[in-house]
């Protein structure tokens, strides 16, 4: 038992701690706060407290657990709202009202509710770390694989099907002179990764129906993303298209140190989605974790920690998982907070020397893997972290460390989002270090020229971005008719591809086939534009063909069918009619 000498905000030193370890967790004062060892020095421990240190004073007790910060796993974690520490925000709210009580201490998981558990493995079978030993129908769309802890191995002495609590002992296996009684739950330290197999090189797309980002910045499978922006410019709402239609199995959404009101509405509207697979509440595959600007500064560092080892147990069941962490800035300001308090060195604007080294080992946590266990699972976990640089600047430190270890750059831009034009991601600004991998994965699941075309969009927006700064000095009719061309069909590109509507039914996602025929379409269209300029046909007498660019802007409304090739066709086709009678006309 401990004393504490000195109090400064969250950060609170104690005396008497000989024997204590780092990251062990404490009971602080009186009225036994929550907190963590981040420094040694003898006997004495600095503790980063998680809950609000008003009120507590030098000489009372700080208490050792003797264990490191550890989040409870098993049946119950989907469908929960959680505090940066996992305590779920109903249960906290039974306990002590409206506001989070200090000191107060409840389960992750319910004690009290009954599981159905069925066995896969019987007795008599020999089974190490991963395996899975059976399943309990935790939601109606996700079955919880309950694995073997990583650090069991041994034979099945006892195992039975039956309803359970996560108390409950399911299954015994002994391994050499040791007997581990296993349950629904298991606990793990939110610092230390699960183990895995092998790492797989990220080849799969993660498929998100955002036109934007699958076709010009993909992200895969196991990757990792992030999204900077000025305030406005849609990081929230980008973050919630992607949870929403990305074809991952579970949704871990961590709203780390953002404004109350922004966790509120993600605290609304997330149980109301339907899931567009399966037709049932999104929060069915989805586990929040609320930790706002108006909460202790310190937990914003265990909110992360905390989502990453949610994710990574579903990983180790077979699960994609996607992880969005809203934003890591936050983050890094509560570092830059406490490490002020601890005294340390500053680095580039105020921020530790170790900011960078901490963004890494959490953006390193991702990837797709082999899991544990006889089966060869596949799992993956993609990292997607919005970042909000001070005014937009993402030359600041957050965002540059960020951009190190992150293979995808979605450049939120505001003058677009104050054009309305959503997603408000920059494709001249925006890069993804995926493409070259998943070259193989859009040939075979899309087509072969899939990424030709995206080549060839590309350079006509470059191209574009060209031709602006001589438009702007001489206007558009002093280019050739080329190049009137080259905007024209730029234009579309933005306004008919590139451009999309999270409210529309049609627009608000598109599956990768469709994107496909659209860009095809649209530089299909491109190309008879130019052999008609050729044959001599003035750009402006094309322009007239309205019937035409209507075609093109009503592509997005066709459905993503059996019959979606054959309209597509038809629009190439009637693209072809307007343009051969364009010629015609001219040499009559």
């Amino acid at each position: 038992m401990g004393v504490i000498n000195r109090i400064s905000g969250p950060v609170v030193t104690a005396s008497g701690m000989s024997g204590a370890k780092m990251y062990d967790v404490l009971k602080v004062g009186n009225a036994g706060l929550i907190g963590e060892i981040i420094r040694l020095n003898g006997d004495h421990a600095v503790v980063q407290v998680y809950e609000d240190t008003s009120g507590i004073r030098p000489g009372e007790p700080v208490e050792n657990t003797g264990l490191a910060l550890s989040v409870e796993l098993g049946p119950g974690l989907l469908k929960s709202i959680m505090d940066g520490i996992a305590r779920p925000l109903d249960k906290l709210q039974e306990k002590s009202g409206a506001f989070i009580g200090r000191g107060v201490t409840v389960n992750t998981l319910d004690r009290k509710k009954k599981w159905e558990f069925k066995a896969a493995a019987k007795k008599g079978d020999k089974v190490s770390g991963g395996d899975v030993l059976g399943t309990v129908q935790e939601t109606d769309t996700i079955e919880h694989r309950i694995l073997v802890p990583p650090n069991v191995s041994g034979k099945i002495e006892m195992i039975e099907s039956g309803r359970y609590t996560v108390e409950d002992v399911v299954c015994t296996v002994k391994g050499g002179s040791e007997t581990h009684e296993l349950k629904l739950m298991q606990k793990w330290e939110v610092r230390k990764r699960r183990p895995y197999a092998e790492k797989m090189p990220p080849n799969i797309l993660l498929s998100t129906g955002q036109r934007v980002v699958d076709t010009f910045f993909p992200i895969a499978k196991g990757g990792t993303a992030c999204i900077p922006g000025p305030f406005g410019s849609g990081k929230t709402v980008t973050q919630q298209s992607l949870a929403k239609w990305s074809d991952a199995h579970i949704v871990v959404y961590i709203g780390c140190g953002e404004r109350g009101n922004e966790m509120t509405e993600v605290l609304t509207e997330f149980p109301e989605l339907q899931d567009p697979r399966t037709k049932k509440p999104l929060m069915e595959r989805t586990v929040l974790i609320a930790n706002t600007s108006n909460m202790p500064v310190a937990a914003r560092e265990a909110s992360i920690y905390t989502g990453v080892t949610i994710a990574e147990y579903y990983r180790d069941m077979g699960y994609d998982v996607a992880l969005m962490a809203d934003s890591t800035s936050r983050w890094a300001e509560a570092m830059r907070e406490i490490g002020g308090r601890l005294e340390e060195m500053p680095g580039e604007e105020g921020y530790p020397a170790y900011l960078g080294r901490r963004l890494a080992e959490f953006y390193e946590r991702a990837g797709r893997v082999i899991c544990l266990g006889r089966d060869g699972k596949h799992g993956s976990i993609t990292m997607i972290g919005a970042v909000s640089p001070p005014g937009g600047d993402i030359s600041e430190p957050v965002s540059q460390n960020t951009l190190r270890v992150t293979k995808v750059f979605l450049a939120l831009d505001a003058p677009l989002a104050y054009r309305r034009h959503f997603p408000a991601i920059h494709w001249l600004r925006s890069y993804s270090l995926y493409l070259e991998s998943l070259n193989g994965w859009y040939a075979k699941e899309a087509a072969e020229d899939f990424v030709h075309n995206r080549n060839e969009a590309m350079k006509l927006l470059q191209k574009e971005a060209e031709l602006q700064e001589v438009v702007q000095l001489v206007g558009p009719d002093a280019l050739p008719e080329t190049e009137q061309a080259v905007l024209g069909t730029a234009r579309m590109l933005r306004e008919d591809f590139l451009q999309q509507s999270a409210y529309v039914d049609y627009d608000m996602y598109t599956p990768i086939k469709k994107q496909y025929l659209m860009l095809k379409t649209i530089l299909h269209m491109h190309s008879r534009i130019i052999e008609t300029i050729n044959a001599g046909v003035p750009y402006k007498e094309i322009l007239k063909r309205q019937k035409m660019y209507e075609m093109i802007a009503r592509m997005k409304e066709i459905k993503p069918d059996s019959g979606m090739d054959d309209r597509f066709s038809e629009v190439m086709k009637g693209v072809d009619n307007e343009m051969q009678a364009l010629r015609k006309a001219i040499q009559q």
